[in-house]
């Protein structure tokens, strides 16, 4: 497995020790420490896992000084592996940039291996990067690392991606197979790449078939439909070994733009694969020809839908989870007739969305759709134009409801006692209270209200809160408040809910429920 993070670290530019002549050049007003980072992981006979850790820097926006009669990039770099809070690895070092004889030469990358032997199982690994040549605090990267080889079970390594090889004179990090290989620490392919070099390892093959050779073949897939470009498959046959190493390359120079999956396979004499892979990539090449996905649509889940009046109200319940031009399209769309250009929307509209699984994703969709539209529609209002059915269809099922009808809180104070709240159902006794030496402030009456709490949502902070009320006792409910990002929020939620009962000032008991989620 493979995991590309893009890194920014954004601080103040200081140089300690550079002096700036006149007409030389001067530092900029605000960098941003760039890194890409990912890792690979693989298997030596003798030793065990190991994994590899990439990371790329950006040296433009790295703050260089004077050292000599050259200038000097250097990052701080702390590796902390654990499993099950024991420590594994630490490493700390300090990572030396290339040197450079003017400051406006830093447009170039270099980049940072480390090979880390470790267990099989689950690690909680920590990166920390600071600059040195600056004052502030360094930033913290956490990645979890998940991976299993069996000494007898076949097995594949990571794919890793290369963007140079050469024979090797001397052994050095990058060295395996008889070459140098610098990884390329990227899933964005630009335009001036004309070819993907890549690299794997195969274990114990021999324990799964004694043939003496067995075949290896790749190529490369749309990932929104995974159809295969069959121009590009490759099959080579390969000598059957305990370990057998893999090195291939893909012509990209006429791949249009788009995202993509690289292949590798292993398959044995009857064309059955025993392994595989996938790594997911974006090719940047506006120069070339788009490729078109010709997929029949009659052959597709979409296709299936052949009653357009229902296919007009599955569309339109997508517009809680669509963009804004697709909801243009989607309105556009359900007020004209046109059976198959309805099942062509549906489909690309879930095949951008989960393109390994485009069907999968939206049956489970529907099923929200079904959901809400026996359960919160009303006469003449299906559920899905509802509050609670947009809700429901946006963020999925509630963590937790609480479903009031006619809630009642009665506030005493004095004897130790605070707040005592009754509701429908629970047996309130005022001799009780009159025992613990309180007095009754008063009943507040709330119309029926239902609270929803989503322990996460999406890009939003935890315990995330909807209040639905029904106004007027009808049963039809709307939207009062929320805490979630986007949402309707409205400071005087409970003076509404309570029937004005509760002074603006105060906050009653349905308030302490929205705060607490339940």
């Amino acid at each position: 497995m493979k995991r590309i993070l893009l890194i920014v670290i954004s601080f103040l530019v200081t140089f300690p020790s550079m002096a700036f002549n006149g007409g030389g050049p001067t530092p900029k007003e605000s960098q941003h420490l760039t890194a890409v980072f990912s890792y690979a992981t693989f298997y030596h006979p003798k030793t065990g896992p190991y994994v590899e850790t990439y990371i790329s820097f950006d040296a433009w926006n790295l703050n260089f000084i004077k050292t000599g009669a050259d200038y000097q990039a250097t990052v701080e770099v702390l590796i902390t592996i654990s499993q099950k809070d024991t420590i594994e690895v630490v490493k700390k070092y300090n990572l030396n940039s290339p040197k450079i004889n003017s400051l406006d030469k830093n447009h170039f990358n270099f980049l940072d291996m480390q090979r880390l032997a470790l267990p099989n199982g689950i690690h909680e690994m920590t990166i920390t990067l600071h600059d040195k040549n600056t004052t502030d605090e360094p930033v913290v990267i956490k990645q979890q690392l998940a991976f299993y080889y069996d000494r007898k079970k076949p097995a594949m390594s990571s794919v890793q991606m290369i963007s140079s090889a050469k024979p090797t004179t001397t052994v050095n990090i990058l060295s395996r197979g008889g070459y140098d290989m610098e990884p390329y620490v990227n899933d964005f392919l630009p335009e001036q790449i004309d070819q993907i070099h890549y690299y794997y390892e195969v274990y114990n093959l021999t324990q799964e078939t004694r043939k003496p050779f067995v075949y290896t073949a790749s190529y490369l897939e749309i990932l929104e439909t995974g159809k295969m470009l069959e121009s590009t498959m490759s099959i080579q046959k390969t000598e059957n070994d305990s370990l057998i190493p893999v090195f291939g390359s893909f012509d990209i120079s006429r791949l249009p733009s788009g995202n993509y999956n690289m292949v590798v396979e292993v398959r044995n004499e009857s064309n059955d694969v025993m392994l595989y892979k996938r790594v997911p990539f974006f090719r940047s090449n506006p120069s070339a020809a788009a490729i078109e996905d010709r997929t029949p649509v009659s052959l597709t889940f979409a296709g299936q839908l052949q009653n357009e009046a229902q296919l007009n109200d599955y569309i339109e319940a997508l517009a809680p989870i669509a963009t804004e031009l697709e909801r243009r399209d989607i309105y556009d769309l359900i007020h004209r007739p046109g059976l198959e250009e309805k099942q062509v929307f549906l489909y690309k509209f879930w095949t951008k969305r989960e393109p390994l699984n485009a069907e999968g994703a939206w049956r489970e969709y529907r099923d929200r759709i079904d959901y809400v539209n026996a359960n919160f529609s009303w006469p003449k209002t299906k559920g899905i134009h509802t509050d609670r059915g947009r809700v429901y269809l946006q963020y999925g099922p509630p963590d937790f409801v609480r479903d009031e009808k006619n809630f009642v809180s009665i506030r005493y104070m004095g004897g130790g006692v605070n707040v005592h709240t009754i509701g429908e159902n629970e047996n309130f006794r005022v001799k009780d209270l009159q025992a613990a030496n309180v007095n009754n402030q008063g009943q507040i009456f709330y119309l029926p209200y239902q609270l929803w709490r989503y322990n996460q949502l999406p890009g939003d902070d935890v315990n995330r809160c909807f209040i639905f009320w029904d106004e007027f006792r009808s049963g039809f409910y709307k939207l009062l408040h929320s805490n979630a990002k986007g949402e309707v929020r409205d400071a005087k939620w409970e003076q509404r809910l309570s029937q004005q009962q509760l002074n603006e000032d105060m906050q009653g008991e349905v308030g302490d429920q929205f705060e607490r989620g339940y």
